[in-house]
């Protein structure tokens, strides 16, 4: 009789953001919410 065992070990680091990243995702978070009040407000014209 045969017993195959494997053990795997996965480790997760969270990564830092860069501030490069950090205002780029900021920008895009500002033009998407802007984008989303502006079709609300077209949606309510209309």
């Amino acid at each position: 009789m045969t017993l195959n065992i494997f053990f795997f070990s996965i480790t997760i680091k969270k990564r830092q953001a860069r501030l490069v990243d950090a205002v780029q995702n900021e920008l895009a978070e500002n033009h998407y919410e802007q984008n989303k009040d502006r079709q609300i407000s077209v949606h309510h014209f209309m």
